[in-house]
């Protein structure tokens, strides 16, 4: 039979209509998980549940069912297709139990397994979101099908064994040890966890003592593997953990209800980070190997606050099907800023969020694929691709808005509400609303139906008009909202917002006046701001609301000339990231963005800030800017990162940002390769930069962009850095050496050899697409569409998405050539009509590759 591994939110529904589950022991062997010749270990799960049908399915994706046998009946075990077991013969109450051989993974889903080249130790993780649990053991994958989860695994017995539970009791025979961990409370099956290797814990404690008496205390505990142990800024994690919890213990009201927090680190990590309550899983890059900067730990905690945020948001209270994502994702991303803005060092986190993490979302929200913060999600493919811009960045934006819009506390006061009637259960959108409704006295229908049931964009432009005085007698707020989903309908969307005022004096911008208001309908008299005298209208000058905004001609003027005189850096960000929305959409010339960000940068203060612009730049640069212009914009990069890193303060974030600027710009233009061998060689190193290994690897990678290496000369680098991460750097900078042969050797292996394992593969895709190297990747194009649905039908999704994003053709426009004319979107178009009954997640990363392909020549051709 043909494994069916999709599983769509009918068949779901009707499951969980007929199914009651109770409780569920999972066992694994995982004993023989040091031996790499032991691809598959032993899974026995038991499963008590009730029932109103006679037939149902369990979901188990594994090498083989050995047995199964409900409520102590054999059962046909030959049903089994790779994906499901079909299940007949039902009472009213049962017990299933199901055996097992499952697959050890390398592509970072189901249960990864990763040897260490270093010190040759094994170490095991899961990842499960959204329906990976499947390959650990058989489960009713879907989230509103909770259970009290006890799991068993035995493992060597001097690695450390971890849960989402505390242990509770332990048995050793034959140098391994069986170790039972607490039953959990309700929890949907893809945040259950499990780890295993030699991994280096270091442990702590909260504790809080409450005014009403009550007293709790958590044990903390942050893993990883030793040899990442130099690299392990253990003491900074567990200081934010404790701000954190503080935090929300105060403000959600709800005590934390996992028993322990747990906190690993591990490698070859598919995301940033998993939420599984008691074991949290963060990926390794947040283990920074070369120096790391305030905003790489500012990251880091955001991130450790946004899985915290889980413990309650989408652990303690879990949508009912994936179309409810927002509802744990939206809310975390907001908390991730929020607190540790409010509650760490990092008091400026706004800043990245406003400057960096939104335009994760414009970008989504202006993609043919995009959908409301509600979306409608048919199937669990459907689920993977909707980890998006939206559900995490939109929604954390229009939760910020709703926060400014209801009040802080009156939104916390819902959030109590919602947690004390809905704990350990599913909810679905309005659950919530009726919270906060009950909290702040609003009615949020109207808010909700704009903000969360809508797709699309609003667009904010100030129109002034202005007396002979050079006075205000007159300030206007278009908005210009309409959903591409309801064929560019209006939409009537609140903004509560900040517009800030600005005078040029002295060369330098400085706000003058902010007026707080709402901004309603298609214009909105500011009639506060008449008789004001301006140089820069900044609409949404706090960052209270999302929007694109717009300027007028001379505040886009002096936009592009002094936005770094700006004193407040969340106001630059604005400015920045406005005018950077103005050039996707091809409204303001590319070249006018590239010389206002290349004349400003070296003035930029913020760190964070500097090296947001400078990725935006690039992009324009490489993809926006016409060929003919661009190797010159690409010299003036060059120079300015230069001019730049000679320039900045030694030792100084600013001194690596830059540092990392002119690498990066190297591989795409020749005039940096002196300039980087001085920093290889050492013979040109500005005083009080390190070039750590990072660094080197990134140089490294640049120059074999260049052609300017030898395989020697990079085996020899390899050899004083056989790490895990050395090893996938080596892959990195090999696979982007120029030349049609080069090239042809990466793409044999990236498309053929299935055994590659998740870091690798994506190493290999980041070589292979060097832009120094683009014209030895023309003609790929009908490879890559002759492949598509083999790598989807033959490859797990994560590794298919890979490839099918990674490796989409790019293309530049021609003289005299439209820009929809141009033959990779002509193919792609046709490869589209031919494959309309494809996986809709497939068709939906062609669409959306597509899509910013003919943006960047739209771009070119406004230019």
């Amino acid at each position: 039979m043909t494994a069916e591994m999709n599983l769509t939110h009918a068949e779901c529904a009707e499951r969980a209509r007929t199914i009651s589950l109770r409780s569920q022991r999972v066992e694994l062997d995982l004993s023989g998980a040091p031996d790499p010749a032991q691809r598959t270990f032993r899974a026995v799960s038991t499963v008590t549940f009730g029932a109103t049908t006679d037939e149902t399915w369990i979901d188990i994706v594994a090498d083989s069912v050995i047995a199964a046998t409900l409520n102590g009946t054999p059962l046909d075990v030959s049903t089994y297709d790779g994906a499901r077991l079909v299940i007949a013969g039902l009472e009213a109450e049962n017990e299933l139990r199901v055996e097992a051989d499952c697959v050890y993974s390398v592509t970072g889903e189901g249960l990864h397994r990763f040897t260490d080249p270093e010190d040759d130790n094994t170490y095991l993780y899961t990842h499960f979101e959204p329906t990976d649990s499947r390959r650990l053991y058989p489960v009713f994958e879907q989230p509103d099908l909770k259970a009290e989860f006890t799991f068993v695994v035995t493992a060597p017995q001097d690695w450390e064994i971890l849960s989402g539970q505390p242990e509770v009791g332990r048995t050793t025979a034959d140098g391994c040890a069986t170790v039972t961990f607490a039953p959990t409370p309700p929890l949907s099956s893809y945040i259950t966890a499990v780890a295993a290797g030699p991994y280096h814990r270091v442990e702590s404690t909260w504790s809080v003592e409450r005014a009403d008496g009550s007293r709790q205390e958590i044990p903390l505990t942050v893993l990883c593997r030793r040899t990442m142990v130099p690299h392990f800024d253990a003491d900074d994690v567990l200081t934010v953990t404790h701000q954190g919890l503080d935090f929300f213990d105060r403000h959600f009201g709800f005590p934390y209800p996992w028993g322990k927090y747990d906190q690993i680190f591990v490698p070859e990590y598919n995301i940033g980070a998993m939420e599984n309550p008691g074991l949290v899983t963060f990926t390794e890059q947040y283990l920074h190997r070369g120096t790391s900067t305030r905003a790489q730990r500012q990251g880091r905690a955001s991130t450790v606050m946004h899985e915290m945020a889980h413990m309650w948001f989408g652990d303690l209270v879990t949508m009912r099907w994936w179309d409810g994502l927002w509802l744990k994702e939206s809310f975390a991303d907001l908390m991730g800023y929020h607190v540790t803005s409010a509650a760490t060092q990092y008091a400026d986190g706004w800043v990245r969020f406003a400057a960096d993490r939104k335009q994760f979302a414009y970008r989504q929200d202006q993609l043919p694929s995009t959908h409301p913060i509600v979306a409608v999600i048919d199937d669990v493919e459907a689920a993977q691709q909707n980890f998006d811009g939206i559900t995490y960045a939109k929604g954390a934006a229009a939760l910020k808005q709703l926060m400014a819009y209801v009040g802080q506390e009156p939104f916390f006061a819902g959030s109590r509400d919602y947690f004390a009637r809905h704990a350990f259960g599913n909810t679905e959108v309005g659950d919530l609303m009726e919270c906060l409704e009950r909290a702040s006295g609003r009615d949020l229908e109207t808010w909700s139906q704009a903000w969360l049931e809508t797709a699309g964009i609003s667009e904010l432009t100030p129109v002034p008009e202005v007396g002979a005085d050079g006075h205000l007698t007159r300030l206007v707020i278009e908005q210009d909202a309409r959903d591409p989903l309801r064929d560019d309908a209006p939409v009537e969307r609140p903004h509560r917002l900040v517009l800030g005022l600005y005078r040029l004096k002295d060369e330098v911008l400085t706000r003058t006046r902010t007026i707080e208001l709402d901004v309603t309908g298609a214009r909105t008299e500011v009639p506060q701001a008449v008789g004001e005298a301006v140089d820069l209208i900044l609409v949404n000058d706090d960052d209270l609301t999302y929007a694109k905004v717009r300027f007028d001609k001379v505040s886009l003027r002096h936009a592009l000339e002094h936005t770094t005189t700006i004193s407040e850096p969340l106001s630059r960000a604005i400015v920045w990231s406005s005018l950077w929305n103005a050039t996707r959409d091809a409204v303001l010339p590319v070249g006018d963005y590239v010389r206002g960000a290349l004349a400003q940068l070296s003035s930029e203060t913020h760190p964070a800030l500097a090296a947001t612009v400078l990725t935006t730049l690039t992009t324009a640069i490489e993809d926006y800017t016409p060929v003919a212009d661009r190797d010159a914009a690409r010299s003036d990069l060059v120079r300015t990162a230069t001019t730049s890193l000679a320039a900045a303060e030694s030792g100084s974030d600013l001194q690596i940002v830059w540092a990392r600027a002119l690498v990066r710009a190297t591989a795409s233009c020749r005039d940096g390769v002196a300039a980087v061998r001085g920093l290889l060689d050492g013979t040109a190193v500005p005083e009080g930069l390190r070039v750590d290994q990072e660094l080197r690897w990134a140089a490294l990678a640049a120059l074999t962009a260049q052609d300017d290496t030898t395989e020697e000369e990079l085996a020899a680098e390899l050899a004083q850095d056989a790490t895990m991460g050395g090893r996938t750097a080596h892959v990195r900078a090999s696979s982007g050496r120029p030349g049609a042969d080069a090239k042809a050797r990466v793409w044999e292996a990236m498309t053929t050899d299935t055994s590659l394992t998740n870091d690798r593969l994506r190493a290999m895709v980041a070589g292979f697409t060097e832009p120094a190297s683009s014209h030895d990747r023309q003609g790929y194009a009908e490879a890559y569409l002759d492949s598509l649905t083999s790598w989807w039908s033959g490859r797990t999704i994560v590794m298919a998405t890979v490839l099918a994003r990674g490796l989409f053709p790019r293309g530049d426009l021609a003289s005299g050539q439209g820009p929809e004319e141009h033959e990779v979107l002509v193919r792609v178009e046709q490869w589209l009509r031919d494959h309309e009954s494809a996986p809709a997640a497939l068709r939906r990363i062609v669409i959306e590759e597509a899509d910013g392909l003919l943006r960047a020549l739209r771009a070119q051709a406004a230019a």
